[in-house]
């Protein structure tokens, strides 16, 4: 039986902040800057960003403090269970995560306040890189 590869993970420097926008916003001009980490998704429902909280202006409904664990290699679509195998133990720990999901790999994300345990929990079988 063939071994699984442990997962590598690395740990974006920078808190986060996810906004939530009306489903009728216009992307805003802050939110086109470059920068290490952004993610825009626009549903029916809203318009939702998620970038480092110091390019947030005042007036932006947003949830501060999270930190980003970057799922490192190129795992591309066809990965099955990996956000499970991530998620679950946080879960089990009642540590609440946000997931962004990208064509070549995956983001999770944990309060700041939280990110200490997450780092453990998620070292019992990732490595994780700083």
């Amino acid at each position: 039986m063939e071994k699984t590869k442990k997962l590598t993970l690395s740990i974006l420097p920078e808190k986060l902040g996810i906004c939530h926008l009306d489903e009728k916003s216009l992307i805003p001009s802050w939110a086109l800057e470059k920068t290490n980490f952004i993610s825009i998704t626009r549903t029916m429902d809203e318009l939702s960003i998620t970038l480092p909280q110091e390019k947030i202006p005042g007036g932006v409904m947003v949830e501060k403090d999270w930190r980003a664990f970057k799922l490192e290699g190129d795992l591309g679509l066809a990965s099955i269970g990996v956000i499970a195998s991530l998620a679950k133990p946080l879960a089990d720990a009642g540590i609440s995560i946000f997931n962004v999901s990208t064509y070549e790999t995956n983001y999770v994300l944990v309060e700041d306040k939280n990110l200490e345990k997450a780092k453990e929990i998620l070292g019992k079988f990732c490595d994780i890189k700083e």
